[in-house]
């Protein structure tokens, strides 16, 4: 997926990315609302990680500006407002979850998949695809019953395929999974990646549409 971090403190922020960056994910970082809006404005997110409070400004605005704009993004509030009245006042303002600092980062892998797996409305914990069984939120897979290990990279190309499973996925939304802005793009890389997936997973799951990107089979 493609993160945006909106985090001041550069201890949380450095933690935060490397360790979502080494889950597949592709992080642009914004230090404060200003920085955020401009991200916001030149790329499209699947996913916020918002902290509250900021050198201008206060992250409740933020988000209430992208609700009301009716951007559907999903937002997780991450924040040392602990009160039941600010988990609320997150939630109502269009937060789809809310974490309390400190939290573990192991804590915070497992809150971005749940909530990306509910905007792609899989209400199933595991799919099924031929002969693979996927559960997305732990990042499991097996093979005819034999587990199968992915890398965070191949996890991220794997999970932008199974978001439009069955559909046509193009070489650059996959890239968008991979790459955060300002980092070269090498010319190569999403087809290395499907290849390595093809070895693991079986070479008749994913199929190319030559000139318009790839698809992995439905269930």
């Amino acid at each position: 997926m493609r993160i945006l971090l909106v985090e001041d403190e550069h201890a949380i922020g450095s933690a935060v990315k490397a360790h979502v960056v080494a889950d597949g994910h592709a992080v642009d970082w914004a230090r404060n609302l200003e920085e955020a809006r401009d991200f916001a404005r030149v790329v499209a997110h699947d996913l916020v990680l918002l902290d509250l409070h900021l050198p201008d400004g206060n992250g409740f605005d933020f988000l209430r500006a992208l609700r009301d704009k009716a951007d559907t993004v999903p937002v997780v509030i991450m924040t040392a407002r602990d009160q039941i009245s600010d988990r609320i006042a997150g939630l109502n303002a269009g937060a789809d979850d809310y974490l309390v600092k400190p939290f573990n980062l192991g804590e915070l892998s497992a809150r971005i998949r749940a909530v990306a797996r509910r905007y792609a409305q899989n209400a199933n914990p595991t799919l099924s695809i031929g002969p693979l069984s996927i559960v997305p939120a732990e990042r499991a897979l097996s093979r005819d019953g034999h587990p199968v290990e992915l890398t965070g990279r191949e996890w991220a190309v794997l999970e932008r395929l199974l978001l439009r499973q069955g559909a046509i996925v193009s070489k650059p939304q996959i890239e968008d999974a991979l790459y955060a802005l300002g980092t070269e793009v090498e010319s190569n890389t999403v087809e290395v990646y499907v290849s390595r997936l093809r070895k693991k997973l079986g070479r008749g799951l994913i199929t190319t549409v030559r000139g318009v990107g790839y698809r992995i089979a439905g269930s």
